[in-house]
């Protein structure tokens, strides 16, 4: 597993299985549509140059099978990409007399004609940046939902000497990390600090948890409280492999300085690759860290439990969920129904309020044990499915911090004509209670943050609380 900056909602993103598109609206042509949003079929072939034509697919796509493609007002979405192309232009020191924004006049095709023209006007008169600025493009159109589920994948690269084990970056993980580097910064607090030193350049330069970072190359990481995108540099993706300085504090000592860490591949521990890891606490209280839901990872939860019953009476469970990017909801909702049964753990609806429901699997052995779910900012999308259920449904308590407020909807993937993938949801996601839990997060029944003398001194408050909430 290598550790490359992937927003959390990605997971999910592979999890998720292909459907077909539902029907266009009204008003695109069926025979243009009916292979617009074609999903995968086996391995795709190489990745060819993205273009015009691939823009046309991705966008008829999008309002074809996207969740509200048909009240989507698709202007929005060709501004979007038109403006990243200017900008573009402009950062080339290219800028253009020919590039402005057609008039659009709201519908959908006759908007993508006018779009297609001015488009091809600007990028015949700079052949040499046209592959660029396609991709800026469909960028831009894809980040114009605004949905955190909605991605557009292409050009994925590996560090060199890839092999199992390796990690790739600076070595450390911040509080501020995951789904708030890249889906919603505006929830971290400041300070910025070390959490984990997990090797690499991190490791050799001799850093610590608990170790403030003041600034990141020379930029500030919050301003009047909020973060910055500077924060984004910690967690390089290859190949941006760029040096890395760091301005540190040691409130242990005092002490300032500054270090400049280079990305590159390090050796991972075990148990950091372990998707679940278990231990037994206090002799009755069973400890298991989850760090994704991948298949087959709730039952490995239920066995890890099961192991650290046997010979014993454990007066409860305390799941640590902390930093779960998520992954697949039906492991989530497996999960959850190991607690209870009979239950509605989600709701999938369509824009018009047409909602399937997600149960629990009651074919799911119940532990009839006491549950303490450890949660924070990293824990996102099927994280989030499993902690809103186990709060509205009241199978445990939540301890932590809310969590990253990423579950727009379980993603679907669509496959392009330069064997890119574009995914987004074709529903979105309430809670039990029918509640929206996207970019607002699943707030605790015990609020205790981890703070920057808590890492420096090793301690754990949420673990603590949770323990000491089994105890009662």
């Amino acid at each position: 597993m290598t550790v490359i900056r992937i927003a959390a909602a990605g997971l999910a993103l592979l999890l998720a299985a292909a459907c077909t598109a539902p029907a266009p609206p009204r008003g695109l042509a069926s025979t243009a549509d009916a292979t617009t949003c074609a999903p995968p079929q086996g391995a795709p072939g190489p990745e060819t140059a993205t273009t015009i034509d691939v823009i046309e697919q991705a966008y008829f796509c999008i309002l074809g099978a996207y969740y509200s493609g048909a009240t989507l007002d698709a202007r929005s979405l060709l501004s979007a990409g038109f403006a990243a192309l200017t900008q573009e232009l402009n950062r080339s020191g290219r800028d253009l007399p020919e590039a402005t924004m057609p008039a659009l006049t709201g519908d959908r095709r006759t908007d993508w004609a006018a779009f297609e023209a001015a488009y091809r006007r600007t990028t015949d008169r700079v052949p040499d940046l046209r592959d660029r600025l396609a991709v800026v493009t469909l960028e831009a159109i894809v980040a114009g939902l605004g949905d955190n589920h909605a991605r557009w994948a292409h050009d994925v690269k590996r560090p060199p000497d890839y092999y199992d084990g390796d990690g790739y970056g600076l070595g450390l993980l911040a509080n501020v990390h995951g789904p708030q580097v890249d889906g919603s910064p505006g929830v971290a607090l400041p300070p910025l600090f070390v959490t984990t030193v997990q090797g690499g350049a991190a490791r050799a330069a001799g850093l610590r948890p608990g170790d403030v970072i003041e600034s990141v190359n020379g930029s500030a990481p919050f301003i009047d409280g909020k973060a910055t995108p500077a924060i984004a540099a910690l967690y390089p993706a290859y190949p941006e492999a760029r040096p890395v300085r760091l301005r540190l504090l040691r409130q242990s000592t005092g002490r300032h300085w500054s270090v400049t860490l280079k990305p590159g591949l390090y050796q991972q521990d075990w148990a950091d690759l372990r998707v679940v890891t278990s231990k037994l606490l206090d002799d009755d209280i069973a400890y298991v860290r989850m760090r994704g839901f991948a298949p087959d990872s709730a039952d490995r939860v239920l066995k890890a439990i099961s192991r650290l019953r046997t010979g014993r009476t454990l007066s409860g469970v305390v799941l640590d969920l902390r930093g779960n990017g998520g992954g697949s909801p039906v492991e989530a909702t497996r999960l959850v129904s190991a607690f209870g049964h009979g239950k509605v753990t989600a709701y999938q609806c369509t824009v018009d309020g047409r909602c399937e429901t997600s149960r629990t699997d009651d074919t799911v052995e119940l532990l009839g044990l006491p549950l303490v779910v450890l949660i924070d900012r990293g824990c996102a999308s099927a994280c989030e499915h499993f902690s809103s259920a186990v709060k509205d449904l009241r199978l445990g308590l939540l301890v932590g911090t809310r969590t990253a407020g990423v579950i727009s909807g379980p993603a679907q993937p669509h496959l392009l004509a330069n064997n890119t993938s574009l995914s987004f949801p074709a529903r979105h996601h309430l809670g039990p209670d029918r509640e929206v839990i996207d970019r607002i997060g699943v707030p605790p029944d015990h609020h205790v943050p981890l703070t920057s003398r808590d890492a420096t001194a090793g301690r754990d408050p949420a673990l603590a609380k949770a323990m000491a909430l089994l105890d009662k």
